[in-house]
């Protein structure tokens, strides 16, 4: 397996879809703060600052613990990840 892998992230929040590479060695609550900085770079639409993420498998329905890694989880290349925001 390479050091990263092709992700779709889709933001139903936004109603938008971003490919991204993510490191397969890092932990998911970290991949999830760079999607919600990458997404306001690639759209510029900001997103409340305070507001947590959650990672969801498209296919599977499965949620992602934020203490795995990339390489403890499903996703692989091509994988669709839906970010759903907690309700607080």
């Amino acid at each position: 397996m390479n050091n990263k892998v092709l992700i779709k992230i889709i933001f139903p929040e936004l109603d938008k879809e971003f490919d991204l590479f993510i490191p397969v060695n890092e932990q998911i609550w970290k991949i999830n703060k760079m999607a919600v900085k990458s997404i306001f770079d690639l759209s510029g639409i900001r997103l409340e600052p305070k507001a947590e993420y959650l990672f969801m498998n498209k296919r599977t329905g499965k949620f992602y613990d934020g203490n795995q890694t990339i390489l403890d989880t499903d996703i692989r290349n091509g994988t669709e990840i839906v970010m759903i925001r907690c309700q607080n």
